[in-house]
């Protein structure tokens, strides 16, 4: 038996975690914001950075140019029905965003929801160890393995979780740095 199939589960959940990060905003411009918005193009929800370029002209203002102009008043409705909390402004040919500096109230909320996503990435963490444990037990009633080895191997998936979970509570406190730091 290997752990090397639960590490990749544990792996992806990090990874999530730190996507999911990105796309909060941190007062600053970031393209990463504007992943999960989908624009209506010809019936189809394309993500934004496929319809138009995205350009950072400055620290807190971001330029989408699409392809076609066309697309100004759909990417402009995809960006106002987000949880973007931003409105765009056009003239004609392209949009800009202009990031607000965040406000002490909501970088402390920001702050909750960044510790929130932290706490749900460690409970999928336990769940995956808790499965692992689950399929070591298994094999070991069935004979598989021997009582010395499923020990082991519990013994490796908890320093694992305990590995991981170090690791969310360092990305938590980096980006909870990042949103406090005005």
């Amino acid at each position: 038996m290997d752990i090397k199939l639960y590490e990749e589960k544990m792996n992806k959940t990090l990874d999530s975690l730190n996507n999911d990060f990105v796309t909060i905003r941190a007062g600053r411009a970031n393209p990463r914001v504007l992943d999960k918005i989908r624009v209506d193009y010809y019936g189809t929800p394309t993500p934004l950075q496929q319809v138009g370029n995205i350009s950072v002209p400055e620290p807190r203002v971001l330029v989408i140019a699409p392809w076609e102009k066309s697309l100004i008043k759909p990417i402009e409705k995809a960006i106002q029905t987000s949880d973007l909390g931003i409105n765009p402004t056009n003239d004609g040919s392209v949009i800009r965003l202009i990031f607000p500096e965040l406000t002490e109230e909501r970088r402390k909320d920001l702050a909750k929801d960044i510790k929130k996503k932290g706490d749900n990435a460690k409970v999928a963490l336990r769940n995956i160890r808790r499965d692992a444990n689950d399929v070591f037990k298994k094999a070991e009633k069935a004979g598989e393995i021997s009582e010395d080895d499923q020990e082991e191997l519990e013994h490796k998936i908890q320093k694992l979780t305990d590995k991981m979970v170090e690791k969310i509570d360092k990305a938590v406190e980096a980006k909870t740095k990042e949103i406090m730091t005005v």
